[in-house]
């Protein structure tokens, strides 16, 4: 048997699950007081729902789960497909499903909160796990962009709560996106590819893309203006407007405008042209939230007006932020962070657990207080309550003693 978790996977222990705890409450709290409503979806997904979901490189990295029993044994004498089931790799696309079936129940616009795990099989490294959480809010049926104003605000006010210092909120549209490639020459079929490429400028850089689209054998003269723009990041809104036009820009702009107000100089709403977002099912107003601090990207999200449709047959509109709470949980514990719990105290008993028991629920009107039976090497075991985040411990009689 083996005692190490799966690769990609890790055990928390009591401290770290504690700040996590504490991390959800916060987040959760600042949304519901906001008038977003929890839902509850299953962590496995039908594989054509997540085939079909436009996930962009995620789609590569679906955990699939085979068959059973006897369609397993036909599916491989026939040559058949072996699997039919998968795990979810984020929570955007069982919330479409969620919707589509339980629309008859819900107000629109519908206003979720989930909160879960979800599986990717990536490459594991620091800050990049294979079972890891995410935590959205969502709004559904309303195609405004008062949607996307209040779901940067209401985001913002949760990375607030978590304490995590300074951060920029950055902006783009794929629709903006998209005419500013149209205008450079590349064909409408071609956008979302020439976009999956984009979004590599981060790691592979400008010639690392434009290397790319050549590789693809895109329109020689497109590849050729799409590389001077690239020479000339970062633009503004304004040079934006030159290059699309003021219709294509003004509802990005109001967006941006708007946010700011609220912002009121907590942060900072800036628009990156250069923003792209990977999942290929955004057909609108993209985000992205970096910390100034640490110089990496700790939410973001964006418009979904298409996917929806895919249940229905009915495009809906729909739009979300999602909180990288992994990369914020690895922040603050490199900060430090403990969670803010009530104090532990342990009580020690060595013949009566009754009267111990009794002793302990006085100390709970005003600590957390385990029992434990008196052990005989009382330092070894008092330096592990101590490490563990107990601030003392007591015995029958219930005085306190510190460390």
């Amino acid at each position: 048997m083996k005692i190490k978790c799966v690769k990609g996977m890790r055990d928390y222990l009591p401290n770290e699950a504690e700040l996590r705890e504490e991390m959800q409450n916060k987040i959760f709290e600042v949304y519901r007081k906001n008038g977003f409503s929890r839902i509850m979806t299953p962590a496995v997904e039908d594989a054509e729902n997540l085939d079909k979901s436009d996930g962009g490189d995620n789609l590569n990295l679906i955990f699939k789960i085979l068959k059973r029993g006897e369609k397993l044994s036909k599916a491989l004498e026939n040559n058949g497909e072996l699997c039919d089931l998968g795990l979810r790799y984020d929570l955007t696309l069982p919330l479409t499903r969620y919707f589509a079936a339980n629309r008859q129940n819900l107000t629109l616009p519908f206003k979720a909160v989930q909160t879960d795990k979800v599986y990717r099989a990536e490459n594991p490294q620091k800050g990049r796990l294979r079972e890891f959480m995410q935590c959205d809010i969502d709004v559904i049926g309303d195609s405004e962009p008062e949607c996307e104003i209040e779901l940067i605000a209401v985001t913002a006010k949760a990375l607030e709560a978590l304490e995590i210092g300074e951060f920029t909120v950055k902006i783009n549209d794929r629709q903006v996106l998209n005419s500013m490639l149209k205008k450079c020459g590349f064909a409408e079929e071609n956008l979302a590819s020439v976009c999956i490429s984009f979004d590599k400028l981060d790691k592979i850089g400008a010639e690392g893309v434009v290397n790319e689209l050549r590789e693809k054998q895109f329109d020689s003269a497109a590849v050729d203006k799409f590389a001077d723009i690239l020479k000339s990041l970062p633009i503004d809104i304004d040079k934006m407007r030159e290059i699309v036009g003021d219709n294509e820009i003004s509802r990005l702009a109001r967006i941006i405008e708007q946010s700011r107000l609220i912002a009121d100089g907590k942060y900072d709403i800036v628009f990156d042209a250069s923003l792209v977002r990977g999942q290929g099912y955004y057909t609108g107003t993209v985000f992205e939230v970096r910390s100034d601090k640490f110089g990496s990207s700790i939410a973001g999200g964006g418009r979904y007006d298409k996917l929806i449709g895919k249940f229905l047959g009915e495009d809906i509109p729909a739009c979300g932020f999602s909180i990288g709470f992994e990369r914020i949980f690895s922040i603050l514990c490199d900060m430090g962070k403990t969670a803010g719990t009530r104090k532990k105290v342990a009580v020690l008993y060595e013949n009566s657990f009754s009267d111990a028991y009794k002793k302990a629920e006085e100390l709970r009107a005003e600590y957390d207080t385990a029992l434990f039976k008196k052990p005989k090497k009382m330092k070894a075991f008092l330096d592990r309550l101590q490490n563990s985040g107990y601030i003392g411990f007591a015995y029958e009689d219930g005085n306190i003693r510190e460390f």
